[in-house]
């Protein structure tokens, strides 16, 4: 019963902390990534995980400017860690893009 509650509490955080790090992006992404950031990106609700990594880690390293946005994703990006990027990532594969609409 431990170890459940354990796993539980240790879930909830992890989703929590993603949570809090999908909240600056939800501004032009929308809440479930439903949204067309500045009416230019694909939308990322979703989106497979492992492009997503490697999208935003190119977009940390100044090596992606799809949609000429690179400028914004760098400074969004600027403070994350390579952990903060994979717990992005699988957050945003999980968002269901009906979700704002239901």
């Amino acid at each position: 019963m431990r170890k459940i509650l354990l796993l539980l509490i240790t879930t909830l955080a992890l989703v929590a902390n993603s949570q809090e790090l999908y909240k600056n992006c939800a501004g032009c992404h929308g809440e479930n990534g439903e949204i067309q950031a500045l009416s230019k990106s694909a939308i990322i609700g979703g989106q497979d995980k492992n492009l997503t990594i490697k999208q935003l880690t190119a977009y940390k390293n100044s090596e992606l400017n799809k949609y000429g946005l690179g400028n914004i994703m760098n400074l969004q990006l600027s403070t994350f860690s390579d952990q903060d990027i994979n717990k992005l990532a699988n957050y945003i594969a999980t968002m269901d893009t009906n979700a704002s609409s239901k």
